[in-house]
């Protein structure tokens, strides 16, 4: 017969005991403290923990370290260094100068790091060994086994609101705000309310961090690593977040606030907002502490997952960014297609550098891709890359090389027409454009060494489209597109056979009429 031991499944606790005459304490034969009102806290799953009154030290304290670390009911814990003998000991005594409610019988002692010392005399105090418990319940079970199968952070943010509830924490309100790699948001910010029981997101963008509702709030104490923030809003008449008065109008008691950090270093903050009448429990935010580590997992992978796919598509645009996603990452996968290429350019460039200055002339480049991309976008065409101050955008034509040709002359009229306006409305904007297009075949796909690869297009329609590019500058349009183009643009003026550099055949040539052109008689 087996038998199986049920574990004893109490919740978190921390219990601080006044220990009998002198406690000392050494380094070597150094006497680093000595105290008569010495304390000990038995911590669930930490060693106990001995701590001596400031007044009682016998060295120096050196000047608070930056390194603060954060406790849900003891609070934040501020670092010093020591020097003993010829030895500097970097972060090697802690205090906590503002202990929460549950620890006020250790505020203004201090703790000693264990490489700091060699020997604590206890005296006539003996420690009692620690009575350490199992954590198991729904919410455990939940991250060990069921956490996994959720998706997006929506819904695991969802379920791990209503798996904190179903374990016995009484919370109100949860969020968590993480971090994120993206050219125009700085992070995703999401929030639970019991009210609802619904998930609402909010996207900021960088504004936020010179935002007032953001500096005075604890998602930036938190999240610039100055430690957790808790509050017992019922207790105390004075807050010091704004947000806390508006958690209070709704009937709020408790708030707590601490970091979830990534493994390359980025503060993420979680909150939880109670409405018992008592606020959260030592064994609630125990619970709650002992799990951010793997509750913080499991956002960095939803975030790192997003990062990757909005790197991609930043840098290699929508479509191609899915095929990468997608698995097409080894040198040499992609496809042929047939596709319209085109490639624009940004005029006078040089001088524009030369006349303008470096910063002026950045801020115009922008303006200029920004431009080009959005009418790309709109026509359902991509940009591939920029380079140098050109661009180089693909039309696929799937099952229908009429709508990709069409797509492609028709971005190129919307181009040259917005940068007109641009210059008209903005005079310091001296935006002009050469734009070549052709249609073929294409490989779409990757190339490049082993270890360094560009998801592009290689053929022979995207060298005639470079080329055509250039050739508009030296006949007076803004637009010069290959034969193959011209079927689906209205009004094309034929320019004949025309002979490209590195191109072997002479290409059929037509230059596309555009309202600007029109208006210059051209």
């Amino acid at each position: 017969m087996n038998v199986h031991a049920t574990p004893k499944t109490s919740g978190y606790g921390i219990s601080i005991e006044a220990l009998k005459g002198r406690v000392a304490v050494y380094r070597g034969q150094i006497l680093l403290a000595e105290s008569h009102n010495a304390k000990v806290m038995y911590e669930t799953r930490l060693p106990p923990a001995i701590y001596i009154p400031r007044e009682d030290l016998c060295i120096e304290l050196g000047p608070e370290t930056d390194l603060q670390t954060f406790c849900p009911f003891k609070g934040t814990a501020k670092y010093h260094d020591i020097s003993v003998s010829n030895e500097h000991l970097t972060n090697s005594i802690w205090v906590y100068d503002d202990a929460l409610p549950e620890s006020k019988d250790i505020q203004g002692h201090v703790g000693f790091m264990p490489d700091a010392v060699t020997r604590i005399d206890l005296g006539e105090n003996t420690l009692r060994d620690p009575d350490d418990s199992n954590i198991s319940g729904p919410l455990i079970d939940w991250l060990m086994r069921g956490a996994s199968e959720f998706k997006t952070p929506e819904t695991f943010t969802k379920a791990l609101a209503e798996k904190m509830s179903e374990h016995g924490i009484a919370i109100q309100r949860l969020s968590i705000l993480a971090w994120s790699l993206h050219p125009l948001i700085a992070g995703k910010h999401y929030i639970w309310e019991k009210s609802t029981g619904e998930i609402s997101t909010n996207v900021p963008t960088y504004e936020i961090y010179d935002h007032p509702a953001f500096i005075n709030s604890p998602l930036r104490h938190v999240s610039e690593g100055l430690g957790g923030i808790r509050q017992r809003i019922s207790d105390s008449p004075d807050n010091s977040f704004p947000i806390v008065e508006d958690l209070r109008a709704k009937g709020a008691t408790d708030y707590v606030a601490m970091p979830l950090p990534f493994s390359d270093g980025r503060i993420n903050v979680l909150t939880l907002t109670s409405d018992h009448p008592d606020g959260f429990t030592t064994a609630n935010l125990g619970l709650v502490f002992e799990c951010s580590t793997v509750i913080a997992r499991y956002y960095e992978v939803f975030m790192q997952r997003e990062n990757a796919q909005v790197l991609l598509e930043t840098y290699v645009g929508k479509r191609t960014g899915a095929r990468v996603m997608g698995g097409e990452i080894r040198r040499g996968d992609g496809d042929d297609i047939d596709a319209a290429i085109m490639f624009c350019d940004l005029r006078n460039s040089t001088s524009l550098e030369e006349s303008l200055g470096r910063d002026v002339y950045i801020n115009l480049l922008n303006t200029f891709f920004e431009t080009v991309s959005d009418i790309i976008d709109e026509n359902d065409g991509e940009v591939l890359k920029f380079i140098g101050d050109a661009v180089l955008a693909v039309f696929p034509a799937g099952d229908n090389p009429e709508a990709a040709r069409g797509n492609a002359q028709r971005s190129a009229r919307e181009i040259v027409e917005r940068l007109a306006e641009l210059r008209q409305t903005a005079p310091g904007q001296p935006l002009d454009c050469s734009i070549g297009i052709a249609f073929g075949q294409v490989t779409f796909g990757n190339i490049g060494s082993r270890e360094r690869l560009d998801f592009t297009v290689i053929g022979h329609a995207a060298n005639v489209a470079a080329r055509l590019g250039e050739y508009s500058k030296s006949v007076g349009h803004s637009i010069v597109v290959s034969g193959d183009i011209a079927p689906a643009c209205q009004d094309a003026i034929p320019l004949g056979d025309v002979t490209l550099h590195n191109v072997s055949q002479p290409i059929a040539s037509f230059a596309l009429r555009t309202a600007v052109e029109e208006q210059l008689g051209h």
